[in-house]
């Protein structure tokens, strides 16, 4: 009998999405429309960062006492959404929030005291939530986001100063640098608006159905208006 036919190799596996994604950035980054598309494409359970804060008003006005009970609302909501979601391991998760983040506003917007009560309530809640498998971190510059939120028309946003948004990217540059607690994709949005314009929108999620592995950075070219 003639020799057999070497046998061929097996195909190499497609790439599989991860389990469980979280998008994060500053205000009018465009994560909710990232959050959306990716949960309706990956049938996926969506968890919303809260928008219903009933101390945020105030927060923005500036009122003394506002920033710790706006920070506590969030921290106890954000960790009560993830930890419900993170029950059923079956169904893929796409989370509008990185529940670590937290931290960012918290030292940003805290006094001390203030801090040092909210730590300890934040490790407690920290140790029933599971880091996700990948992090999309959407970059914007604070002028781009300056100008998305004149063009949302929120009342709200629109007390937000300059000088606060600009210190909010700068603390979001300076934890993300560090991030290492999952895979991790950065993506410079300040060229492209994918909220407002399709084409923009379907060269990330080109880039989305790439694996991701340690910390990857995306610098997309944008389209024309």
């Amino acid at each position: 009998m003639p020799p057999s036919p070497p046998s061929t190799p097996p195909p190499a596996p497609m790439f599989e999405p991860p389990r469980s994604i979280a998008i994060e950035g500053p205000i009018r980054v465009g994560k909710s429309t990232l959050a959306r598309v990716l949960a309706e494409r990956l049938h996926a359970r969506r968890v919303f960062d809260p928008e219903d804060n009933p101390f945020l008003a105030d927060f923005y006005r500036e009122k003394p006492g506002s920033a710790f009970r706006a920070q506590m609302y969030f921290l106890i909501e954000r960790r009560q959404r993830l930890a419900e979601a993170q029950q059923d391991v079956a169904v893929p998760l796409v989370s509008d929030f990185l529940f670590e983040k937290d931290k960012i506003f918290a030292y940003i917007n805290l006094e001390n005291e203030e801090l040092k009560l909210y730590e300890r309530y934040f490790e407690m809640f920290a140790a029933a939530v599971k880091p996700p498998d990948l992090v999309i971190y959407l970059q914007a510059t604070p002028e781009v986001l300056r100008d998305r939120i004149a063009r949302k028309k929120s009342l709200a946003e629109k007390q937000i100063s300059q000088a606060y948004l600009t210190e909010v990217v700068r603390a979001y540059e300076h934890f993300f640098f560090r991030y290492s607690a999952s895979d991790l994709l950065v993506i410079n949005t300040s060229e492209i608006d994918f909220v407002e314009r399709n084409a923009d929108l379907q060269q990330l999620l080109r880039r989305l159905q790439e694996p991701v592995k340690g910390t990857q950075y995306f610098l997309p070219l944008g389209t024309a208006e």
